[in-house]
């Protein structure tokens, strides 16, 4: 009696809520109005392993950590660092390693990205090809009324800008779209950690998970022991209110806005309730992982830490920003401290695994899943090349890439041809000693070998990326974007043009129908999307947002 009255009063709630509000406030805050509540920190206790290790030789342990919008000029081992801010310990990874110097995401957004990454394939073969924006309902919801993915991707398209460039809102997929809370990655895909699980490993997973959150796509569905973390796409790094947090809000963006209205600061154990980390998020999962590694020493593990940072909202611990005062602008500053943050995280990790005596038997992955994003605001990013998260000029999709294996890999190495993401799983199964899957095509290939100089050849001529009608073929040194919404085919030589800026579709048609063509063989292996794109939005490729716009600015359709 008691639910049915809260259900009743609720649906009222909501429904007075879009007779008295106003529209852009009910967009805004809807998701937030929908969330469960938090409950008080609670310490984790990790599943224990055994207490000593097994006499004979295990596998090497894998440890995975994905950056979050991270740029290829964040890091000091591939650029310069954010407003000059070095980042020693991601850089020993390379330095003790290999430095993938033509590293590529398997998408230039988080989800599609990551699904490409934990499954070795191309996200497209099993339909998920863009971001997923909505979260699972409740019963009562009203969703012939109310559907919160289609009224946020409405209100992106119905923004106020200077820009005489405007986004393109899909009327017939909004009302077409698949229940809510069910986009994600299949059950039926096979990830790292259900491979790594054949060969004995104990599967940790930390941080953004993002690929689902429906019964058999959530991480602990997934191949992973336990999971820790957050499924939707973002969190909040401390309370805003927290006298220890530094905030930036970007007021330009309309992403931001809605950040800040709905993003909770929570994690989930195992798909428990949910409750508040007693520190800053990247700090917590940073010390959440030490007591993983320490728990997990005497039997072979998979860590995939997935850090939040320095995805917006822009939020540093007030320690880290202090550290920072030879940067100026007060933006900049935030998410320098918060890539800092990052950095300290990764030296803590590397030093545990040197403490229990992991190190020299663990292979350490560092990456991000797409480039740094324009909604930042900065202009530095991603440079030298052109283009941001959420394009697939080389800033969206050419992100820092490192490996160390010391059993392996020799220090000091350098890897200068095309390697993607989805390789991770390939390499990581082969270190493992376990089969990749038979019954599908997996992308990946074991990229220890190529470092190594014992492959011949190398490890792709041909990488593709496709979102929507945006699609793009790289082929030995040549890249072709396919703009569907304009209508326009634009052509690179990254090998005398590596920053994408004299566009050779002209002088070379022969070149183009050679590249189309793969495009479209390509496309006849992939499946249809398995949800629609809601929207297709300008991206300027050279400006950031914020940054007053001109006519003469270039820029891509973005399809999600």
């Amino acid at each position: 009696m008691k639910r049915g009255l809260k259900i009743l009063l609720g649906s009222v709630a909501l429904v007075g809520a879009g007779l008295y509000l106003s529209a852009d406030y009910i967009k805004l805050n809807i998701n937030h109005w929908l969330s469960t509540p938090t409950e008080p920190n609670r310490p984790v206790v990790w599943q224990a392993g055994p207490a000593e290790a097994a006499a004979e030789q295990r596998p090497p342990n894998i440890v995975l950590i994905v950056a979050d919008d991270l740029g290829f000029n964040d890091v000091t081992i591939t650029g310069e660092g954010v407003g000059g801010t070095a980042t020693p310990n991601i850089d020993a990874i390379g330095h003790e390693g290999v430095v993938f110097s033509e590293g590529y995401a398997g998408n230039a957004t988080c989800a599609p990205s990551r699904a490409a990454l934990l499954t070795g394939r191309y996200a497209t073969r099993f339909g998920y090809e863009f971001t997923p924006t909505d979260v699972k309902l409740p019963g009562w919801f009203p969703t012939s009324l109310f559907r919160p993915d289609a009224m946020f991707a409405r209100n992106i398209a119905e923004q106020k800008t200077d820009w005489a460039v405007k986004a393109v809102f899909d009327e017939e997929a909004a009302a077409n779209l698949p229940p809510p809370g069910n986009k994600g990655m299949p059950a039926s895909e096979i990830t790292i950690a259900e491979i790594l699980r054949t060969r004995g490993y104990h599967n940790i997973h930390l941080g953004k998970w993002h690929l689902g959150e429906a019964a058999g796509m959530r991480p602990e569905d997934q191949g992973f022991d336990e999971s820790l973390g957050f499924i939707i796409g973002g969190q909040m790094f401390l309370p805003e209110n927290d006298p220890n947090v530094v905030n930036s809000k970007q007021d330009f963006d309309p992403i931001d806005r809605f950040l800040w209205a709905n993003l909770p600061f929570s994690v989930q154990y195992n798909g428990g309730p949910r409750f508040a980390p007693d520190k800053y998020m990247t700090d917590y999962l940073t010390d959440q992982a030490l007591s993983a590694i320490r728990t997990n020493r005497n039997r072979p593990f998979f860590m995939y830490l997935a850090y939040n940072a320095p995805h917006t909202p822009l939020q540093a611990l007030k320690s880290d920003y202090d550290a920072l005062s030879n940067i100026k602008d007060h933006r900049r500053r935030v998410y320098a401290a918060m890539v800092r943050a990052v950095d300290r995280g990764v030296g803590k990790l590397m030093a545990e695994l040197k403490a229990q005596g992991l190190d020299d038997n663990t292979l350490v992955i560092f990456t991000s899943d797409n480039g740094g994003a324009h909604y930042v605001g900065l202009p530095e990013l991603n440079r030298p090349y052109r283009g941001w998260k959420a394009t697939y000029y080389e800033g969206g999709t050419h992100v820092p890439f490192l490996m160390r294996w010391p059993a392996r890999i020799p220090a000091g190495s350098t890897y200068a041809n095309p390697v993607s993401q989805f390789d991770i799983y390939s390499t990581a199964a082969a270190a493992a000693g376990a089969s990749a899957p038979t019954d599908r095509v997996v992308d990946g290939v074991d990229l220890a070998p190529f470092v190594t100089g014992e492959a011949p050849g190398v490890p792709h001529r041909t990488l593709f990326w496709r979102s929507g009608g945006y699609r793009v073929v790289l082929h030995d040194g040549w890249k072709l974007h396919s703009l569907g919404q304009q209508r326009e085919i634009r052509l690179y030589n990254l090998a005398t043009d590596p920053t994408e800026r004299t566009n050779l579709a002209a002088q070379q048609p022969a070149r183009v129908a050679e590249l189309q063509a793969m495009l479209v063989a390509h496309d006849r292996q992939q499946m249809p999307p398995a949800w629609p794109s809601l929207i297709r939005s300008p991206i300027p490729i050279d400006r950031p947002l914020g940054v007053k716009s001109s006519p003469r600015d270039d820029y891509i359709y973005w399809w999600n």
